[in-house]
């Protein structure tokens, strides 16, 4: 039993399973290694991965959001972006966060030529500015610092300094007689006299121009706060007097009331076309 034992151990010690154990070692260290470089690897690409996203974005997003924002008007037809811009200047915005959308809303809608306004910040540095200015239906003529200057009005009865281009509207009548002495931004006409600008609006949606033959439309104060108008023609000395109701009808019956009196009586000054009759006075 005992030389058995033996045997076995001999066995055992020497290289009965095909290899010593301290082989094994220096393999197993290996791996351990290799293992601890790919980690290190993997751990450095992701550290330089990040930088480079994170520069990436910096200069891509944070870095214009810093500096001043990129404003881009649209809309404009007798302004300049120039003009949209700088009155936006004492807000003294410094970058894009600084920048405040409902105020800058407030400060152009406040200009007297703008009909409404948007504004829309989009990250990191776009401002984007939408207008609609004011559409000129008639104009008329006030005093401002002591001078008697054009200005416009539109549908809604504000009134808002001549812009160029907009003279050279033919079928734009100029009002007189209004109770408007002196301008200031943001006024608006007594809403009594709005329903003769809203007629005016709807006769020059016509396809015909109507309005291309009337001068001047002068309004004439009556009693208990009423008045009537008087239209001055444009190729003709003569003033037509009629009531406050003006539309297609009313201006194709001057034109045929002037026609039918030039020929009766070319020297007459005047054609009251009010009470429903037709009399003329030279």
């Amino acid at each position: 039993m005992s030389d058995l034992s033996i045997q076995f151990t001999d066995y055992e010690d020497d290289d009965f399973f095909g290899a010593k154990k301290s082989d094994f070692i220096p393999a197993m260290q290996r791996e351990a290694k290799q293992d601890k470089l790919i980690t290190v690897l993997k751990v450095v690409f992701v550290v330089l991965a990040l930088c480079v996203a994170g520069e990436f974005a910096y200069y891509k997003f944070l870095k214009p959001s810093l500096e001043y924002p990129v404003v881009s008007v649209s809309g404009t037809e007798n302004y300049s972006a120039g003009e949209i811009v700088d009155v936006l200047r004492p807000m003294n915005v410094a970058n894009w966060f600084d920048f405040d959308a409902d105020k800058a809303v407030a400060i152009i809608a406040s200009m007297p030529g703008i009909d409404t306004v948007s504004v829309r910040k989009s990250f990191p540095n776009k401002i984007y500015i939408e207008v609609a200015e004011r559409t000129p239906v008639a104009s008329t003529f006030i005093v401002n610092n002591g001078h008697s200057v054009p200005v416009q009005i539109d549908r809604n009865g504000y009134i808002f300094p001549e812009r160029k281009g907009d003279a050279e509207n033919a079928s734009m009548p100029i009002i007189s007689g209004l109770p408007v002495e002196h301008y200031s931004d943001g006024m608006r006409l007594p809403s009594k006299y709005r329903p003769l600008i809203e007629q005016i609006y709807n006769i020059q949606k016509l396809p015909q121009k109507y309005l291309a033959a009337v001068s001047e439309i002068c309004v004439v104060p009556k009693e208990y706060g009423n008045y009537e108008l008087v239209l001055i023609p444009v190729a003709s000395k003569v003033r037509v007097l009629t009531d406050r109701s003006l539309n297609e009808d009313s201006l194709k019956y001057m034109m045929i009331a002037l026609d039918v009196v030039n020929k009766i009586e070319p020297d007459a000054g005047e054609i009251d076309l009010r009470y429903g009759s037709v009399s003329y006075r030279k």
